[in-house]
């Protein structure tokens, strides 16, 4: 396998306009195609699921299992609140990396939790749109 399933929670697909002084103004589409730059450096190609609904995210972590050779999430504000979507991630047996445009840990006490944290690999944060591409290469290297 060397695809890589990029999942993008709720309002990622905003963008670009929500909140440009934190989020910037790339749009996720943008920072998905230089994800997949960077996946093609290695041979991987990148599927993208960009969903506001947690129930969709979770059967995409589901299908991912023999699909995907790893997983990249954002998982936007559910990262916070959602026990299912770690569940569901947990049952994923490859590499995955949390991701985060902005440093939550520097953000509301309440963007402190992580749910997903405990499942994953590693958390990338903090560093915009090179947060993916950083992403990508960890995921990389984790396969290697």
């Amino acid at each position: 396998m060397s695809e890589l399933l990029v999942l993008s929670g709720p309002n990622l697909d905003q963008l670009g306009i929500r909140s440009p002084e934190i989020y910037g103004t790339q749009t996720l589409g943008q920072h998905i195609e230089r994800a997949s730059h960077v996946a093609a450096e290695f041979g991987l190609t990148i599927r993208h699921l960009q969903s506001n609904d947690e129930s969709v995210l979770i059967e995409a972590l589901h299908k991912a299992r023999g699909s995907a050779a790893g997983i990249i999430f954002n998982a936007g504000a559910l990262t916070h609140t959602s026990w299912a979507l770690s569940d569901a991630l947990a049952i994923f047996d490859g590499p995955s990396v949390e991701v985060h445009l902005s440093n939550p840990a520097a953000r509301e006490p309440y963007r402190h939790v992580s749910t997903l944290a405990s499942v994953v690999s590693g958390s990338i944060a903090g560093f915009g749109g090179l947060s993916y591409e950083l992403a990508v290469r960890a995921v990389a290297a984790l396969l290697a």
